[in-house]
């Protein structure tokens, strides 16, 4: 009958790793670059892009949400719906659709570089209630 030998290589598999690890790590830095600079036109802190938490407190100040937003990021089910509501937010304070928002919600690490690298501006901060 058949009889197949199959060899692998375990360079070949390392070597996937190493680009699939370059490919992530170059989205991730993406990412923040495009968090950091919404941030700053937003007139908060870039800095804050990379310090957990306190990212999304000024995600909820400037989609314009009230503080205690926060505490939606930390409860299952709801933070998902929080996520988006937060992304819409940040978008029409940027003068983008609610579709845009969407974007930002689901494919950050390409709408928030959108974002914060377009000629888009912060309008007002919305009234916090």
């Amino acid at each position: 009958m058949f009889s197949a030998q199959v060899e692998y290589s375990a360079s070949a598999s390392g070597g996937s790793a190493i680009v699939i690890m370059i490919v992530e790590l170059l989205i991730g830095v993406l990412f923040v670059a495009g968090l950091w600079k919404t941030f700053s036109k937003a007139g908060e802190p870039g800095w804050a892009a990379i310090i957990p938490i306190y990212n999304i407190i000024t995600m909820v100040k400037i989609a314009g949400k009230p503080m205690w937003w926060v505490v939606l990021f930390f409860i299952p089910i709801v933070s998902i719906v929080a996520v988006f509501i937060i992304a819409i937010g940040i978008a029409q304070r940027f003068g983008k659709s609610a579709g845009f928002g969407v974007g930002l919600a689901l494919l950050p690490f390409i709408f928030y570089p959108m974002l914060g690298f377009g000629s888009a501006t912060a309008g007002p901060a919305l009234a916090q209630g």
